[in-house]
């Protein structure tokens, strides 16, 4: 590889090539329609998409396409060359403005909740200025926002957009409350830690489960886990380290800046970290790091595990969202100042983070709330599904003196004492780590830790700028009105903490003890998506999202319909495929392995009497009695799929699957892993969880 200087934003249109290749005065209005969000001019559009044009021809580019994030989960492309005819039969390449700026992708096989018709097929992509085009597989990737002819957003980045405006609005007005006029805008930032699995591809194609579902649906615990906690921060396997130098190197062309990497708790688990960007960029990011590490690995022989709970009993995978806000001058304004004015600034955005944290705890689940992730929020390894704050005890203290009233005794930072001459000592932060904790504050950042692996952190990052977003503008009026805002601000901020302290909890998050305490507060416990999903759709919450002109009511709707309907596609997949599994597979195994045994004792029994059959005759019982039963419960899982025919609506439909079919698939799963213990390797017709963790 080349310089990772020479390397980093090579495929990348950023703004040191446009810099570089346009005119000064396109540079400059292009400039300023990204800065005051406006359309861009049409000649300008021209100078711009032949540019990008000439750049991505010169790097091998033969195609373009407007990369866009539907409500699919994954992104999206629609492939066009840059040829155009000749009149002598020729060719040449171009690009226009128009094209750069709109597409018109069919919208009708795209999830709508029922804002489109299938018959109602149009849809536009919109570019997206604000995060830079790039180039993969020989085609310039344009990002785009993904709308209905009716305008009506059908993707995942034109919510994240508005949000961003209204956090941006939002915030400006409060800063200028304390005499701020330098800012021109505030954005929130995240770094998103993603979490993934690695497992040969070869037995990969062997577990149809896995290829169909993401997660194995059968497997009985192998003798060693992640018991003796030896894998995290280990030293990488050959296979591992190969296969993450080159994502790191691929991810760098892209512009994303890929950080930090290191084994998980888990067996085969892994982990990667990027630096932060802001919100709409980091997203995009993430989308394209998760693609490519499927992609990488498959060049490795490995198969790359994104499913928030591929395997039983050991640690899952989630995706940390660290998330803060900052001026476009570089202030972190969730982070203490120097004087006096700048802590009471500090201390007026944190609580206005506490108090939307604690007023919309539903929408904070809701933002993580999905099938697979189901499995893994309240585990050992994640956050219950309960929403609470970690601020650590210094900081709580601050707020507690404040509430009451009490001056705080600031005491010198007591110094980490490493136990040996040979290391400096070193202030010890503030702030211990929670790792049990939702949404833990950490210094100048919040991390959101509820997060399934396989999550656009589109979501989430809404949720979290609309909250906030509302709350500042609450402050802001009830401040703009004050007659002296001193006073009023010293009571705003004593009041916000009386009304909302409930939501913090610097305890151990997984004990029971927790929940029951929560339930004491008050807080909600939204054990799984479908318990949680009919909040969104609550007047209140549709009010506060239209209130900050971040989703229309329809909009809610229809997402609402999408994630209650996903949520039951999934688990009726799930079902099919441990159905196919059971019969085609297992059954015929057991059988087999029955046969042999019954093969073996009747030689025994023909050749003398007198030998023991003991063994083969209890393990034939034992098989037999268990065959039964897995077969009663196949059966009983069949049917429990039929029964979801019966259902009025999506809303009871995903009930169903939650309480009825996904019951009978834990019992069949029962019957299956006990068996698997039991019968001989040889005749087991998949991989077990031994070799899929431990081979690599």
């Amino acid at each position: 590889m080349k310089n990772t200087i020479e390397v980093f934003g090579s495929q990348v249109f950023n703004d040191a090539v446009m810099r570089q290749r346009l005119p000064k005065e396109t540079y400059k209005a292009l400039h300023k329609t990204i800065q005051d969000r406006r359309p861009l001019d049409g000649a300008v559009a021209n100078v711009v998409a032949n540019a990008m044009k000439d750049w991505a021809v010169e790097k091998g580019a033969t195609h373009f396409t407007h990369w866009f994030q539907p409500m699919t989960g994954v992104t999206a492309e629609k492939h066009d060359s840059f040829i155009s005819p000749t009149g002598d039969g020729g060719v040449i390449m171009e690009f226009s403005g128009k094209e750069l700026i709109k597409g018109e992708p069919d919208a009708s096989s795209f999830p709508s909740g029922g804002l489109r018709a299938t018959f109602e097929a149009r849809g536009y992509t919109a570019w997206d200025p604000t995060s830079y085009a790039f180039i993969k597989d020989d085609t310039l990737c344009i990002p785009t926002a993904f709308c209905s002819y009716g305008g009506e957003a059908l993707d995942k980045k034109t919510p994240l957009l508005r949000s961003m405006d209204a956090i941006n609005r939002q915030a400006l007005r409060i800063l200028r409350l304390f005499g701020n006029t330098r800012a021109k805008s505030v954005l929130t930032t995240v770094g998103p830690e993603q979490e993934y699995f690695l497992i040969d591809k070869s037995l990969y194609n062997q577990r149809k489960d896995l290829i169909f579902t993401g997660r194995t649906l059968f497997g009985a615990k192998p003798p060693k886990g992640q018991e003796l906690e030896d894998h995290y921060f280990g030293a990488l396997r050959p296979r591992v380290a190969a296969f993450m130098k080159e994502l790191d190197e691929e991810l760098w062309k892209l512009g994303i800046l890929a950080k930090t990497k290191h084994n998980e708790v888990a067996p085969a688990q892994h982990e990667l970290a990027p630096i932060f960007g802001t919100t709409n960029i980091a997203t995009d990011h993430n989308q394209l790091t998760m693609e490519m590490m499927k992609k990488i690995a498959d060049r490795h022989g490995l198969a790359c595990l994104l499913h928030e709970k591929p395997f039983a009993g050991v640690n899952g995978s989630g995706k940390h969202n660290n998330w803060s806000i900052s001026t476009d001058t570089g202030i972190n304004l969730l982070e203490p100042g120097d004087s006096p004015q700048e802590n009471a600034q500090f201390l007026l955005f944190l609580v206005a983070v506490i108090k939307a944290v604690d007023e919309h705890q539903d929408l904070l689940r809701i933002s993580v709330a999905s099938a697979g992730n189901d499995h893994r929020l309240g585990a050992n390894e994640a956050p219950p599904a309960v929403v609470s704050m970690f601020l650590g005890d210094e900081l709580t203290a601050v707020l507690h003196s404040i509430e009451n009233g009490e001056s705080y005794d600031q005491r010198i930072r007591p110094m980490m004492e490493i136990g040996t001459d040979v290391l400096l000592k070193f202030p010890k932060d503030t702030t211990d780590r929670n790792r049990t904790s939702p949404f833990a504050f950490t210094g100048n950042k919040f991390e959101f830790r509820m997060l399934g692996s396989t999550f656009s952190i589109s979501g989430p990052n809404v949720v979290l700028n609309t909250i906030v977003a509302d709350v500042l503008d609450e402050f802001a009026t009830e401040l703009e009105g004050a007659e002296d805002f001193k006073p009023a601000l010293t009571a705003l901020i004593k009041r916000t903490i009386r009304e909302h302290k409930r939501i913090i909890f610097n305890g151990d998050n997984y004990a029971d003890e927790w929940l029951q305490e929560a339930e004491r507060r008050g807080l909600l416990n939204l054990k799984t998506t479908v318990d949680a999903l009919p909040y969104f759709i609550s007047d209140r919450n549709i009010a506060l999202f239209t209130r900050q002109h971040v989703f229309t009511e329809g909009e809610m709707r229809s997402r609402y319909e999408i994630l209650m309907e996903n949520y039951a596609k999934v688990l009726h997949i799930e079902a099919l495929t441990m159905l196919d599994m059971a019969r085609k597979d297992i059954l015929p195994a057991v059988t087999q392995f029955t046969r042999t045994l019954t093969d073996t004792a009747l030689a025994k029994q023909s050749l003398s009497n007198e030998l023991d059959c003991s063994m083969e005759q209890h393990m034939v019982a034992r098989l037999s009695r268990l065959t039964g039963c897995l077969y009663r419960k196949i059966e009983a899982l069949d049917q429990a799929v039929l029964g979801a025919k019966n259902c009025r609506n999506v809303t009871e439909e995903a009930s169903y699957y939650k309480d009825t079919v996904f019951a009978a698939m834990q019992e069949l799963r029962a019957v299956a892993d006990e068996l698997e213990g039991i019968v001989g390797e040889n005749y087991w017709p998949f991989p077990t969880y031994g070799a899929l963790l431990f081979s690599v």
